[in-house]
């Protein structure tokens, strides 16, 4: 997954506002402890990134 595609669907599900602030601020035991900017800070992939997000928030698998 590209990053471009990642954003794209953080904004999707959260809106263009929330997705950045849930982000940079949301810490996630899915992450290690890490916020989504964090975990792509230090090297994990977008789409694994996306689906540690999907679990969290129990985002459906269609839009996924």
């Amino acid at each position: 997954m590209r990053l471009t595609d990642f954003w794209q669907r953080m904004a999707d599900h959260f809106g263009e506002t929330y997705a950045d602030s849930f982000a940079r601020d949301h810490v996630m035991s899915q992450l290690g402890g890490r916020t989504v900017h964090e975990a792509l800070t230090d090297g994990w992939e977008a789409k694994d990134v996306w689906r540690a997000v999907c679990a969290a928030m129990e985002i459906p698998e269609s839009r996924r």
